[in-house]
């Protein structure tokens, strides 16, 4: 029921950890190149973002360390797990983001993979700032509090 849920929001993958650990300052999209068992075993909601992250070689935009496990039903041309993809978007949009991570403490990090209403999988693409050690107490103190406000609201309106 889990997978039904995910698909029928169109992620297929999401990046749980980035809002933790970075500020999102900017999000883009991006189309990304698979190969044939790649694109069925991401459909199936097996690929993982765990320590993923883009980078701009030779005026391209490519995918490093993301997850897709073989294809189980594959044959002896399936896919290397953890080959690095090229990212499909603009020249100009590539431009900016490789001006964007050359920048001090910026880094290019894919934040989820989904599918279009087309069929198509993108990549959204988050320029991200480190956040220190005290502002993921913060993060974690205002989400605290905001939940002990929901529950304090909700027994009010029950009692």
């Amino acid at each position: 029921m889990g997978e039904d849920k995910k698909r029928k929001s169109g992620n297929l993958t999401v990046n749980r950890r980035i809002s933790h650990d970075y500020f999102i300052l900017e999000k883009h999209e991006a189309g990304i190149e698979l190969v044939g068992t790649e694109v069925k075993v991401v459909r199936n909601c097996e690929a993982g973002l765990q320590g993923a992250y883009c980078k701009v070689e030779n005026g391209q935009l490519m995918l490093h360390q993301v997850t897709i496990p073989p294809y189980n039903f594959g044959n002896r041309f399936n896919h290397d797990s953890l080959r690095t993809r090229r990212l499909l978007m603009h020249k100009r949009e590539i431009r900016k983001l490789q001006v964007a991570s050359e920048q001090k403490g910026l880094a290019l990090i894919p934040l989820r993979l989904y599918l279009t209403h087309k069929g198509l999988v993108k990549v959204q693409i988050g320029v991200c700032r480190g956040k220190a050690q005290h502002d993921k107490r913060e993060t974690i103190k205002r989400r605290d509090a905001d939940l002990e406000a929901k529950r304090s609201v909700s027994s009010h309106y029950r009692g």
